[in-house]
């Protein structure tokens, strides 16, 4: 799997934390409900977030924001099942769903979260797709789609069209319908 935004130190703290929910169901409940990232940061459970990830999630010489490290932490749990067998969050979405034949998000869905305007609209539409995945998905690739995107919206898509999120989801999604 190819990560842009995540190394390994980043990898198996997300691993590790996201174990960490399953005797952890309160704090893992608390990051389910939030409406938006900024109803995180406010929270127990962000401050166990970011006491199990590595420092340059929570301080201010690195570029990550805190808004940021809030949206991976909500999405992350909402997922129930790591699905490391899948390396692409969007190939999940154009999978059918067990014992169906459609993809798991309808193309229109698809189209909508990719032209997702502001953070907050992402992460509605995000959590949305991850429910309709039976919140069932690679959390890595997941995590680090969330900060690519939050990147891009933040300065800007890349001018290689090959470096940019919506291609390459544009290309995972679309292949799946080969498979």
């Amino acid at each position: 799997m190819y990560l842009r935004k995540l190394d390994q130190e980043d990898c198996s703290a997300l691993l590790s934390w996201w174990n960490w929910l399953d005797d952890n169901r309160g704090d893992r409940a608390i990051l389910r409900r939030a409406n938006s990232p900024d109803d995180v940061l406010l929270t127990s459970a962000f401050a166990h977030f970011l006491q199990k990830m590595p420092s340059k999630w929570s301080d201010n010489k690195h570029s990550l924001p805190l808004t940021d490290a809030a949206m991976v932490a909500a999405i992350i749990a909402r997922v129930k099942i790591h699905d490391a067998t899948r390396t692409s969050f969007a190939k999940a979405l154009a999978s059918p769903k067990e014992g169906g034949s459609k993809a798991a998000m309808t193309e229109l869905r698809f189209q909508q979260l990719q032209k997702s305007r502001t953070p907050e609209d992402f992460f509605s539409r995000l959590s949305r797709a991850v429910d309709l995945l039976g919140r069932k998905t690679n959390i890595l690739s997941l995590a680090d789609d969330t900060l690519h995107w939050l990147n891009e919206h933040r300065f800007g898509p890349s001018s290689k069209p090959m470096e940019r999120l919506a291609v390459r989801w544009a290309s995972d999604y679309y292949a799946a319908f080969k498979d």
